[in-house]
């Protein structure tokens, strides 16, 4: 479960510039492509108008145009950032004399259960789709007073089991206990190091380009723990699998997204809060053109669309871990779905890229980049029915 932060870091190509090839396929980024944080684009589907008195941020991401209204005011990063803050990218990117180092960095807030887990998996994810592998992980861990030891023991071992998972290691951080927090928070921190200097943007993806799903969406069990009261009328077998996603089908995206650099992705992203729909938005926002996607071809896990049914929530807008968007060249799009096949990964072609703005489905009908995600609209107590769009 990853916590409601927002993906800040990113890249945009600049138009018509050629890139360096790596693999067998299409292009990937090199450093050199970078381009000022001024230049990032903003279209309607993001940015929230209203009137009157202003409102209490809601719990979740920050709204699209804020945010990137304080990304705008940054300065300028210094050149050593090949790849600094922009809406919809899963990590930075910093020219070190070894290569390329690429950092990410989630905390997890929405849960309480395997928290040390959760941390490993989610930031690892957000190096992985960068086309590199993560190496060290760093962890901030607060914790509330009246903390017993045993909680403490139970997060360090649930990291580390999930770091020998990944082939990973802890290599710093920071722990005490606070009267600043109400449950106990890991704000984990991953680095990666691309020594060719080549990574993967979720801002490469160019007209023409298709887009596969790999993994199932919604895997994350975080309704069917939190919101288990509300779902007693679903068959129990539905809501066991569905609690049991973080083993099967899993929520780490680090296998697939390393096999679909090695097969030449021209961008990858990791959809989480507001779902699949919010992730073809940032990958859309990031790359400056639309996305057409065929509704019908979505690869679904039922049983979350299942416990999304019973509580009136939107599938397309829920929490999305485990789920990888990657873009390939047309021309690569079979050859790219069987190997994934052959090496267990479950995939499917679901859309296209094409000049324009946001993202619309197989007809041309719009379809909005969700405000919030539906796993904090149902944690948080309102009672709000969801917008629909699947």
């Amino acid at each position: 479960m990853r916590a409601f932060g927002s993906n800040l870091f990113g890249w945009a190509g600049r138009e018509g510039e050629p890139r360096d090839r790596f693999g067998p396929g299409p292009t990937q980024t090199r450093w050199r492509d970078a381009v000022p944080l001024g230049e990032m684009t903003l279209y309607p589907a993001a940015v929230d108008v209203s009137s009157g008195p202003p409102a209490p941020l809601q719990a979740g991401k920050l709204p699209v145009a804020l945010l990137g209204e304080l990304l705008a005011l940054l300065p300028s990063p210094p050149s050593s950032v090949l790849l600094g803050p922009r809406i919809g990218e899963d990590a930075c990117a910093i020219e070190v004399p070894g290569g390329v180092l690429v950092a990410a960095t989630d905390p997890i807030t929405l849960t309480t259960r395997e928290i040390g887990r959760f941390s490993v998996i989610v930031n690892a994810n957000d190096v992985a789709v960068m086309g590199v592998r993560p190496r060290w992980f760093l962890a901030v861990i607060l914790l509330p007073s009246g903390t017993l030891d045993s909680t403490v023991r139970e997060v360090f071992a649930d990291m580390q089991a999930s770091l020998a998972h990944v082939g990973a290691s802890l290599v710093g951080g920071h722990t005490e206990v606070t009267q600043a927090v109400r449950q106990p928070i890991v704000v984990g921190q991953f680095l990666g190091l691309a020594e060719d200097g080549r990574f993967v943007a979720t801002g490469g993806v160019r007209p023409g380009d298709v887009l596969l799903q790999v993994g199932p969406v919604p895997i994350e069990g975080a309704l069917a723990h939190e919101a288990a009261g509300r779902l007693t009328g679903l068959d129990p077998s539905v809501v066991r699998a569905a609690r049991g996603a973080l083993d099967h089908p899993g929520i780490s995206v680090v296998k697939p997204a390393l096999l679909a650099a090695e097969l030449g992705a021209t961008a990858m992203h990791d959809p989480t809060e507001g779902g699949l729909v919010a992730g073809l938005h940032e990958m859309a926002a990031a790359s400056r053109l639309r996305i057409r996607v065929d509704l019908g071809s979505v690869l679904w896990f039922e049983p979350g669309r299942a416990i999304c049914t019973a509580l009136a929530a939107d599938p397309l807008a829920m929490l999305a871990s485990g789920c990888l968007l990657a873009a390939f060249r047309a021309n690569r799009a079979k050859a790219v779905l069987q190997s994934l096949a052959q090496h267990g990964h479950s995939a499917a072609q679901i859309g296209t890229a094409e000049p324009g703005s946001g993202v619309c489905d197989a007809d041309g009908r719009p379809l909005p980049w969700p405000g919030r995600d539906e796993v904090a609209r149902l944690l948080s107590g309102r009672s709000e029915g969801p917008r629909s769009m699947s």
